[in-house]
C-alpha cells in the first residue's frame, strides 16, 4: 500500500533528476479520496493515509526551474472501476477547463470577465466550486502572484501579453473526493484569426495527460474530443 507521503515523495525525487531543478515552488497538496475534498490539504499534518482501491487521488504540485516556475493539478483514478457520477463530475470540471484554454478575448478583458467560462458546465448541472479558477504566477517568486487573477471577485487587472495564469477549475464533495485539472497558461496575440478587434489568447504551459479513465466520452461535443486529443499529441 502506498501513503500520501510516499506518493509526493517519490514525485519530488522525479523532479529533483532533472538538471534544472531548483526546488518545489510550494508544498505539495497529495490527497487521496476524502482527503482530496479539502482544497489546501497539508498530508504532513494529518495521520498516514493510503491510497483506496477504485477511488480518486489528487496531487497538486510544482517546481522551481531555471527556465521556469511550475504549478499543476492532476486527478487520477487508483483502480479500475471509476463511479458513473464522479465520471460525470469529472467531465463537466474538465469541460470547463477545455472551455477557458481555447478562449480568445479582446484587450481589456479581465480575468472576472471569463470565470464563468470554467463554471458554466458545473452551474449547468447545479455544482461548483468555492475557488479562484486561475491565479498568476511567477518565476522564481510567488507562485501565487498578482495582480492578474480569474476569479468571480471583481479584478481590475486587464489579462496582457506574457502574463502566466493557472486554469484550474474543479468540484470537491466533503468526506467524499475532490477534482482539479490544472495547468498553466500564458496570454499570447490570437493566431489566424480574422475580425476587426485584435484578440488575445491563452498558449498552455502544461503537458501532463489527463487521466482518460475519468472522463465521460458522451458528454464532450466533436470540438472538446478534438481539444483533448490535441493536447495529448503535444504531451507525446
Amino acid at each position: 500500500p502506498l501513503t500520501e507521503g510516499d506518493v509526493a515523495d517519490k514525485l519530488a525525487a522525479f523532479r529533483a533528476e532533472l538538471e534544472l531543478f531548483q526546488g518545489p515552488s510550494f508544498d505539495t497538496i497529495s490527497a487521496a479520496g476524502a482527503n482530496a475534498a479539502m482544497c489546501h490539504y497539508h498530508h504532513p499534518e494529518n495521520p498516514v493515509t493510503n491510497l483506496s482501491r477504485d477511488s480518486v487521488y489528487l496531487v497538486d504540485s510544482g517546481g522551481h526551474y531555471l527556465d521556469g516556475t511550475t504549478d499543476i493539478t492532476r486527478t487520477v483514478a487508483t483502480g479500475p472501476q471509476v463511479d458513473a457520477e464522479l465520471n460525470k463530475l469529472f467531465t463537466l470540471v474538465l469541460k470547463g477547463h477545455i472551455a477557458l484554454d481555447l478562449a480568445r478575448f479582446p484587450r481589456g478583458t479581465t480575468g472576472t470577465h471569463l470565470d464563468v467560462l470554467a463554471r458554466q458546465f458545473l452551474w449547468a448541472e447545479g455544482f461548483d466550486f468555492d475557488h479562484g479558477t486561475g491565479h498568476g504566477v511567477g518565476s522564481f517568486l510567488g507562485v501565487h502572484e498578482g495582480p492578474q487573477r480569474i476569479a468571480r471577485a471583481w479584478n481590475a487587472a486587464a489579462l496582457a501579453p506574457g502574463m502566466i495564469v493557472s486554469n484550474e477549475p474543479g468540484y470537491y464533495r466533503d468526506e467524499a473526493f475532490g477534482i482539479r485539472c490544472e495547468n498553466l497558461l500564458v496570454v499570447r496575440e490570437a493566431k489566424s484569426i480574422e475580425g476587426e478587434v485584435p484578440m488575445l489568447e491563452f498558449d498552455c504551459l502544461t503537458f501532463v495527460p489527463f487521466d482518460r479513465r475519468l472522463i465521460d466520452v458522451e458528454l464532450l461535443t466533436a470540438a472538446e474530443r478534438s481539444w483533448i486529443d490535441g493536447y495529448h499529441q503535444r504531451v507525446l
